[in-house]
């Protein structure tokens, strides 16, 4: 079926040119780019526009932020078939295009997800203090196999936005991407990916995984400091909230509650200190869920 790989950026042209010289390296080139511009700053915007075009890739403009709202603006250009969307930071392998596609031709009927392997690209070495458990949130998800998901994978394998593809027409027919999750600006929301594979399988839709399609996603230096990893836990309660919000029912509050009454002294500890980071995180993670269930409806992304 007919592929469009949508790549969202927002005021990153140095990236987007490694992702788009990776398309161009494909073995497999059947398919269309749409370079989508998330609101970029004018010098950047021109920067994106010029790379799009040397790329022959079609460009829409987002003149609102929003990662979410760049992956719908790219859903409804895309043509009838599969959309596979990429970050910007991310370059497929070689073979990436020949695997999804291979890979889309053989899924059953209800298949409308398919996400991939994500091998890290270290700009600098991951710190000694960093703790192995957190090591996901970097977006890395190296299992090499298949299998569908809530069945057979692996824990940690999911179906993250650094390299996944869905049928447009189911896509559509759930309302894309929640515009209310997923980055805008410096605010570290997510989770829209995983709303999407719930809401898809809900309807009796199915999602896997093929770790054959696999790139290289870029782990930025800043993102190896203890405040981002602290930050990033913090978001990641706040989008947790989010989503348990939205189902209805009490989540998971009153546990976090308890927990952050004895965690509280480890927020006051200096941010950029790795010690204790583990049981800070933990906090972190506590505080954001707390406030984001606390926070008037529809303002839940200012936790």
């Amino acid at each position: 079926m007919p592929l469009t790989v949508v790549l969202c950026t927002h005021g990153r042209p140095h990236y987007l040119r490694a992702c788009l010289a990776g398309l161009a390296a494909q073995t497999r080139r059947d398919f269309a780019v749409v370079v989508v511009d998330s609101a970029s700053p004018a010098a950047e915007a021109a920067a994106i526009a010029a790379l799009a075009a040397e790329a022959g890739a079609r460009l829409l403009r987002a003149e609102a932020p929003g990662l979410s709202h760049a992956r719908n603006l790219g859903l409804r250009a895309a043509a009838p078939g599969w959309v596979a969307y990429l970050d910007d930071d991310a370059v497929p392998e070689p073979g990436w295009a020949a695997a999804l596609l291979g890979r889309i031709a053989a899924l059953p009927a209800k298949a409308a997800a398919l996400g991939g392997r994500i091998l890290p690209a270290w700009e600098a070495p991951l710190p000694p203090w960093w703790p192995p458990s957190l090591r996901g949130v970097l977006t890395i998800v190296e299992w090499e196999g298949f299998g569908e998901v809530g069945r057979d994978l692996p824990a940690g394998v999911e179906i993250y936005g650094a390299n996944m593809a869905f049928a447009r027409a189911p896509l559509l027919e759930i309302g894309g991407f929640p515009e209310a999750l997923g980055r805008i600006g410096d605010r570290l929301l997510s989770g829209e990916e995983v709303e999407v594979v719930a809401r898809l399988r809900a309807r009796g839709f199915r999602a896997f995984y093929d770790g054959a399609a696999a790139v290289r996603h870029s782990i930025q230096r800043e993102r190896l400091r203890p405040s981002w990893l602290l930050s990033r836990l913090l978001w990641q309660g706040a989008t947790d909230a989010m989503r348990d919000r939205r189902q209805g029912g009490p989540g998971r509050a009153l546990g976090a509650a308890a927990r952050l009454l004895v965690q509280a002294p480890l927020l006051l500890w200096p941010a950029a200190s790795p010690a204790l980071l583990r049981a800070r995180c933990g906090a972190a993670y506590n505080l954001g869920y707390l406030r984001g269930r606390l926070a008037p409806l529809g303002q839940e992304a200012g936790a």
